[in-house]
């Protein structure tokens, strides 16, 4: 089953921020990724959200973990930790109930 990483937050360094995402893409290709929604215009509609929306699809939930914890992910990690604020949470895909 699919999983996701749902990432929300707000950048508050840019400048120390703005390696993240070149850095952070191949780390997620070579864990078996791909980017699903990149948004660092989100528009909230509920909540107090970060202006920055992210989702990424990994193959379950296991595969999200051995990513998240890869030396190739740790190495780029606080570039966005140590310049942003906000939530990152993984979920497995929906999967619809049978009769």
């Amino acid at each position: 089953m699919s999983a996701y990483v749902v990432a929300n937050y707000t950048v508050t360094n840019p400048e120390a921020f703005e390696p993240y995402v070149p850095a952070v893409l191949p780390t997620i290709a070579a864990g078996g990724g791909e980017v699903v929604v990149a948004d660092f215009e989100s528009d909230p509609v509920e909540g107090n959200p970060g202006h920055v929306t992210g989702v990424l699809k990994l193959e379950s939930k296991n595969a999200i973990n051995a990513w998240y914890t890869s030396d190739e992910y740790e190495a780029v990690k606080g570039l966005r930790t140590d310049n942003s604020e906000g939530s990152i949470t993984v979920a497995n895909g929906f999967v619809p109930p049978t009769d």
